[in-house]
Parts: structure tokens; C-alpha cells; sequence
């Protein structure tokens, strides 16, 4: 019998690769950031499968550098949600060391959020300097940190913003030949992206598109599905099915989701881990049929058989679209694709994450 290697040991060296890579206090651009924070809710989230202290701690290195005794933040951009989104590893810091920085840093995240423009619909601009636009990774980056402050602290009035986002969401940018979602949607319809009629931009970028379940999934874990969470189960349910129609023959999908048939388009690694993540975490939470396991992992078996190792046997994770705006499509085709950057190793790892807890289920079939 050939031993099979779990999503959690892909994991193990996906952490251990990028531990030898940076320090914590190191990692780029070095400033509290949704760059980091996203890889580092994948280290916690596979700490939390293997318990492995040294993870947890390159964590808490992380968040300790940026947080001072008064609860105040360094290095640290109040004016874009992309700054909000680390904010959630302060909570599992919180429970360990009960220390009141980390209880006060949440109240300066959450006061900034209450604070933060809105559109006049009450969706969030995604940055100040960006005014009127809503962009799909901002549902990431505020949501799942207000979800869980609004049940740890006794708040429902914020679990009720943040089911109203994501519906205001779906509603200014979803697509209704594909079922999915476009970028970005701009209220002053003043950008050059933007429908003169509708606002929206026009495409369909894929790893926007995948921050809207997984946040989506992290806000129903604070947030009742049968109860204020409705409208979020709703709303999974529509866009993943929409999701996996345009999943590729091998498992892939697409940096521009809906033209997969253009010859300048090609498969991206984040977007595919996100789905995949996902798509796991919706049936493991009873939102979608098993059925969609085989999806799930069709895609995990297309990025694991992407993954390349160096010279020195450390795990390299490829396809990866560098940070991007919105724009139309020659802009993101055009895109540089990168080796191990955050975006990519943090999505690899909650895919990882998700899919362990999934994996004896798709062994059954």
C-alpha cells in the first residue's frame, strides 16, 4: 500500500518552508496587514489540527510586534479594511493569555470599523482613498472580525451590519448570466471600470470572488445559520454551486473565472485553494450536499499535483497572482504570478486546513 500524505502533512511543510524563510516580526511588507493575516490564520488554523507550539508562537510573535501594552497598533493603516483583517488573530491571544492589550487592540479595530465610510447604500468603501466602491475582499478582511466580537461581547447589532454587507454585496456585484460576483461595484459610477448603468466592474477576478465564501463561512461561525446567519446560507448557497460550474476538467480555476476558452488566461493557485477550501467547509457545515466534496477535491488534487519542491526539499507554491486592483481584462491577464507569496501560502493552507477535516470522508468514497 502506497502511504497517503494528509492535507495536514502538506500543510506542516508549507509552514515550515515559510518559518525558515522569515521571521515573524519579518514577514513583507512588515506592517499589520491582510498579507500576513492571512497567512497566519492558516498557521493557525493547522496549530489548531496538530498542535505544534512553534507555530502558535511565530503567531503571536507576529501580532505581539504590532501591539502595544496600551492596545494600540504599529506600522498600521486605519483607512483600508485590508488593515482590519490580522485583527482576528487577536482573539485566540486573547483566550490564552487573558492579557487586556489584546481586548483593547479589538476595541480600536472595531471603533475603526464602526468609524469607516460607507457607501450610501451602508456598504463599507473598501479604502479612503478609493471613495464609493465596495470591493469583494473587503467582505474578508471586516467581516469575520466583527462577527466574532459581536458574540464574544454581547453585540448582535454588528452581527446584523455584518449579514447587511454581505447582502448589500451580492446584490451591487453579482453577475446574472454566471451567478457570480464581479470585483469591485462603484456607487459614483466615476471609475473607468465601472457600468455607467449598473456600477459594477467587468470581470470576474478569481480570488476575489473566493475571499466572499470562506468569509462568509468564518461569519456563520459566530453567527446563528438558522437565525440572524440566514442570509449568508442563502447566499452560499447560490454562489458556490455557480462556482464549481466553471471548475476546469482537471480541477482547476481561473484567474478570470467565466474565460477559461481565452488563450491569455490561465489557472491560478490561490483562487483554486480558496474554492476548494470552501467548498469543503460547506458541506462539512451541512450547507451544501456531500456531492460537492468531489469538487472539493478535484481541486485539491490540482493543486497538490502543482506543487513543486527545491534543492533543499521545501515545498514551493506556485501559480499565485501578485496583489492586484481593479481593471479590465487585459489588467488582470496580465497579471505577474509569484512562488510562495502570502496571498497564495495562506489560501494552501486553509484549503489544507479544511480539507484534513474533510479528508476520511472523501477516502470513504
Amino acid at each position: 500500500m502506497i502511504e497517503t500524505i494528509r492535507p495536514l502533512d502538506y500543510a506542516k511543510q508549507a509552514v515550515e518552508m515559510m518559518m525558515e524563510k522569515f521571521d515573524a516580526v519579518k514577514l513583507p511588507p512588515e506592517r499589520f496587514h491582510y498579507h500576513q493575516g492571512v497567512f497566519l490564520s492558516g498557521v493557525y488554523r493547522t496549530w489548531k489540527l496538530c498542535r505544534i507550539d512553534s507555530y502558535f508562537q511565530y503567531m503571536k510573535d507576529y501580532v505581539d510586534h504590532y501591539i502595544n501594552e496600551d492596545g494600540t497598533i504599529r506600522v498600521y493603516d486605519p483607512t483600508q479594511l485590508d488593515d482590519i483583517q490580522p485583527g482576528i488573530l487577536i482573539y485566540p491571544l486573547l483566550d490564552a493569555t487573558g492579557e487586556e492589550k489584546y481586548k483593547k487592540a479589538l476595541d480600536i479595530l472595531e471603533k475603526h470599523l464602526q468609524e469607516f465610510p460607507r457607501c450610501e447604500c451602508g456598504g463599507y468603501w473598501h479604502k479612503v482613498m478609493h471613495p464609493y466602491q465596495m470591493w469583494l475582499d473587503g467582505l474578508y478582511m471586516a467581516g469575520p472580525l466583527e462577527a466574532e466580537y459581536s458574540e464574544r461581547f454581547g453585540r448582535p447589532d454588528l452581527a446584523e451590519n455584518v449579514v447587511r454587507q454581505a447582502e448589500l454585496m451580492w446584490e451591487k456585484t453579482r453577475d446574472e448570466k454566471t451567478g457570480l460576483m464581479c470585483h469591485a461595484w462603484d456607487e459614483s459610477r466615476k471609475e473607468f471600470w465601472a457600468d455607467p448603468e449598473t456600477g459594477r466592474s467587468p470581470e470576474i477576478w478569481g480570488r476575489s470572488v473566493g475571499w466572499v465564501p470562506n468569509a462568509l463561512l468564518d461569519d456563520l461561525d459566530h453567527i446563528d445559520p438558522k437565525g440572524a446567519g440566514a442570509p449568508l446560507v442563502e447566499i452560499l448557497k447560490s454562489l458556490l454551486p455557480a462556482v464549481s460550474r466553471y471548475q476546469d476538467e482537471e480541477g482547476y480555476w481561473y484567474q478570470i473565472i467565466d474565460k477559461a476558452d481565452r488563450e491569455d488566461n490561465w489557472r491560478e493557485i490561490s483562487c483554486t485553494c480558496l474554492f476548494t477550501c470552501a467548498l469543503a467547509g460547506a458541506v462539512r457545515r451541512g450547507i451544501l450536499p456531500k456531492e460537492y466534496l468531489e469538487n472539493a477535491n478535484r481541486g485539491y488534487e490540482a493543486v497538490i499535483k502543482s506543487l513543486v519542491w527545491d534543492e533543499h526539499g521545501r515545498i514551493q507554491i506556485g501559480g499565485i497572482c501578485i496583489g492586484t486592483g481593479v481593471g479590465e481584462y487585459p489588467f488582470y491577464a496580465a497579471r505577474p504570478v509569484c512562488t510562495n507569496d502570502l496571498h497564495g501560502v495562506g489560501a494552501f493552507l486553509l484549503m489544507c486546513a479544511e480539507m484534513e477535516q474533510v479528508y476520511d470522508e472523501i477516502l470513504k468514497k
